[in-house]
């Protein structure tokens, strides 16, 4: 394993952290897919053995218990120090903008109760999961700054934005002296690179970490065409992002599959090899030990520059797809998209 730093922090990371989207309670969220505690400490155990120091759940992700299965594993694997555990945090709820709770009291709460779900101290990074366009920036930045005063996240990052929302963001914050986002974690693989356009060049100029989910598309860059899963069949939310594409899609997949074969490694490895050469961590998720393994294998894997640029040449713009589509001021928030069992979005 590959370790690097994750932005201007002082926090060491993998270059391949785990995501646990994919763990916990099915009925309680989303997902029908998710797999259950047994198995996901199994791959959490896996990951830290293979050097994966970098862990990245949500509040959002099957009411909690992602956070929860991860904090067990972690308490019963490895040393709290010597692990990065990212979390994230939902905008207010209608009802909670309606009642006059404040951005600094919501952020309050949904970080103690991520805490008491980890069973630790602090986060090593806090993430704002998506803008929230009903509370103030300020609150927003205040209540995060409260946190980090308090010990509580030793860092904060920031998902699902635009590259002038988090520009804006770090700039507010350098003029009132709060804590500024040193990651980014927004939607980016082989098959949706919008994010080259702004948001990349952004973060390199400001050396902020890009830490993109949906690393292989929902499993779309780590399968032939025809072969299927319980994912494939079943994520809806991935269904959403990229079926309306999947014809265009499908021509670099086949390439992936092309080199795949040539290299004598999985499509996970050559698709995670192309986006490590890209950003700082990506996050992958895994429901399976052969996933977690294909994953950490790829940092081991170097393309060619000619191989680079045939996985790159046949992609073309796609729309804006998912959270980023759907959380902006002129739409409204679909309550499908994640729960926590009390609060939807």
């Amino acid at each position: 394993m590959e370790y690097t730093r994750l932005g201007d922090s002082d926090l060491h990371i993998s270059r391949i952290c785990l995501g646990c989207m994919g763990f916990g309670e099915a009925g309680k969220g989303q997902h029908s897919w998710t797999i259950d505690e047994t198995h996901s400490r199994e791959i959490i155990k896996k990951g830290l053995e293979l050097g994966v120091n970098f862990f990245d759940t949500a509040i959002a992700y099957q009411s909690g218990t992602s956070e929860q299965y991860l904090g067990r594993a972690i308490r019963d694997f490895a040393k709290r120090d010597d692990v990065v555990i990212a979390t994230k945090f939902l905008p207010r709820t209608p009802d909670e903008v309606e009642n006059g709770v404040t951005g600094q009291q919501h952020i309050e709460r949904m970080l103690n109760k991520s805490l008491e779900n980890l069973g630790t101290d602090y986060v090593d990074l806090y993430i704002y999961h998506m803008w929230d366009y009903a509370t103030p920036l300020y609150d927003v930045m205040e209540g995060l700054n409260n946190a980090v005063k308090a010990g509580k996240a030793r860092y904060i990052g920031i998902s699902n934005c635009f590259a002038y929302q988090l520009a804006q963001a770090n700039a507010l914050a350098e003029k009132e002296g709060f804590a500024q986002f040193v990651s980014v974690q927004g939607h980016y693989n082989l098959i949706f690179r919008e994010e080259e356009r702004e948001m990349a060049k952004l973060c390199k100029e400001e050396n902020i970490a890009t830490t993109p989910y949906s690393a292989l598309a929902g499993g779309r860059l780590s399968r032939r065409p025809g072969e299927t899963s319980k994912r494939l069949q079943e994520d809806s939310y991935a269904h959403l992002k990229y079926d309306s594409t999947a014809a265009q899609d499908g021509i670099i997949i086949d390439r992936v599959a092309e080199l795949a074969e040539k290299h004598g490694v999985s499509m996970t490895e050559i698709s995670l090899a192309w986006l490590l050469t890209k950003v700082t961590a990506p996050v992958v998720g895994a429901t399976k030990l052969h996933h977690i393994e294909g994953a950490a294998k790829s940092v081991e894997l170097t393309l060619t520059a000619d191989e680079m640029t045939y996985l790159e040449q046949a992609y073309v713009p796609h729309k804006l797809v998912g959270v980023m589509a759907q959380n902006t001021p002129d739409t409204v928030r679909q309550p499908h998209v994640w729960s926590t069992g009390n609060q939807k979005i």
